[in-house]
């Protein structure tokens, strides 16, 4: 009887070992653990770049630093260093009310949601998407409150979600940086991303995906991201699909004047700032702590450079030389008037009428519950309300859900990983001759 008990020991062993393997990963082997649904492998605080640290301060992403034994994906990499959230503004009560995690400049992690039966089983061939948060270049991370792959996982779609170098760090443009670099500096940031889209390409077959079907995705920030990847040289060939919330269309948004303002301008911009605080050369600005550069003002964002960014976002749309690629699009009704409405709407008009390949446009209208009834102090569907939906995490809010609500998020992810697996939302193509808009909102 004893030696039937341990047989059955062994092989639940072994079934565990089968619904977890260890996976052979650039940089060595790695083992997750699992979500709070079990059928789902969370990998977190996978290293998709070296730290870029010390000497690797405002350079390309460099290759993974190898690591011995395996590495259990537990903990989630540190946040990108930034200004933090400011306590009892609506955004920390929003999404940030659990408090900022540990920053460090050794930033440059992601994060898999997968199916357990697909880990390890690179013949399964899953879609996947990369997840790139917002935060005005400046701020926020992949693992706050509202994201989550495990809704993703659920459906068959694996969910990679990457951190990347922000603010000072991720976008400084300066002579002597730009001298290092053969002629261009300060677009680290959107380099990182790439890079991370590199390493899906090269390693998510190990967790079950298809490196031939991914789509790169994003709000605010990671929207206005995904255009920049949709005409970046780094990213060409490594995504199939593109999904933009709120990041803007054919008019410039938050966040975007730079890229029309010429790499030197730029350079001298900074120079003369950081020659005011003291760092007059590249020793000593690497030297310096993130507290003497975080009290450097200047204008941090990306900009048109050629190597990482080809061009402008609309001169690529009229141009026709964006990724050729379908392309979700839209924004929230109560979204800054730059990030919706016409632009996104002239986009689809500009996009159907030189592309071939399809393009689709949505709005979400839905009011969250909670708010204060009076219309001037209600904010609406705002900016980043959408995000509870996406990774359908309501039960993370403090907000009074509705039952329309569930339903209304179900809708949401699976039109958002009927895309990634697809190409197809589930509605009608927007055609400039025949404009179809989705609305997203619950049911009356």
């Amino acid at each position: 009887m004893r030696r039937f008990f341990l047989l059955l020991a062994v092989l639940a062993l072994g079934a565990c070992g089968q619904r977890n393997p260890v996976l052979s990963i650039t940089g060595g082997q790695i083992q997750g653990v699992p979500g709070e649904n079990k059928d789902v492998l969370v990998y977190k605080g996978i290293p998709f770049a070296a730290p870029p640290v010390g000497e690797l301060r405002w350079k390309a992403p460099q290759p993974v630093v190898p690591w011995e034994g395996i590495k259990i994906a537990d903990t989630y990499g540190l946040r990108a260093m930034q200004r933090g959230n400011v306590p009892g503004s609506f955004y920390w009560k929003e999404f940030y009310w659990e408090g900022d995690p540990e920053m460090s400049e050794d930033c440059l992690y992601l994060n898999v949601f997968t199916p357990a039966k697909a880990a390890g089983r690179p013949e399964a061939k899953l879609p996947v998407a990369m997840n790139i948060h917002g935060g005005a270049f400046s701020g926020g991370y992949p693992y706050s409150t509202q994201f989550d792959g495990e809704a993703w996982a659920e459906r068959g779609v694996i969910l990679v979600t990457v951190a990347y170098r922000l603010g000072i760090l991720g976008f400084l443009n300066h002579p002597e940086l730009s001298a290092e670099a053969g002629g261009h500096s300060g677009n680290y940031g959107i380099e990182d991303q790439a890079a991370a889209l590199k390493w899906i390409h090269d390693n998510i077959s190990q967790f079950g995906g298809d490196p031939d079907n991914v789509t790169i995705m994003g709000q605010s920030a990671g929207g206005m991201s995904v255009k920049y990847l949709l005409n970046s040289p780094k990213a060409a060939g490594l995504f199939s699909k593109a999904i933009i919330q709120s990041g803007g269309g054919l008019d410039l948004a938050p966040g975007e004047p730079a890229a029309h303002t010429s790499q030197e301008e730029l350079d001298e911009r900074s120079k003369k700032a950081f020659d005011a605080a003291g760092l007059d050369d590249l020793a000593k600005m690497r030297a310096a702590s993130y507290q003497e550069l975080s009290k450097i003002r200047s204008f941090y964002t990306p900009h048109v450079d050629g190597p990482v960014i080809a061009r402008d976002f609309s001169e690529a749309t009229y141009s026709n030389t964006l990724a050729d690629v379908p392309i979700m699009i839209g924004y929230n009704s109560q979204d800054m008037a730059a990030l919706a409405g016409r632009s996104v709407d002239r986009f689809c008009a500009v996009r159907d009428s030189l592309s071939a390949t399809p393009v689709f446009e949505y709005e979400f209208t839905r009011n969250l519950p909670g708010d204060d009834d009076d219309p001037e102090k209600d904010p609406g569907a705002f900016h980043s309300a959408e995000l509870w939906f996406v990774f359908h995490t309501l039960e993370r809010s403090w907000r009074p859900w509705t039952p329309g609500d569930y339903a209304l998020a179900d809708e949401v992810v699976d039109a958002w990983t009927g895309f990634c697996k697809t190409g197809n939302p589930g509605w009608d193509e927007y055609h400039w001759d025949k404009p179809y808009k989705k609305i997203f909102d619950v049911k009356p």
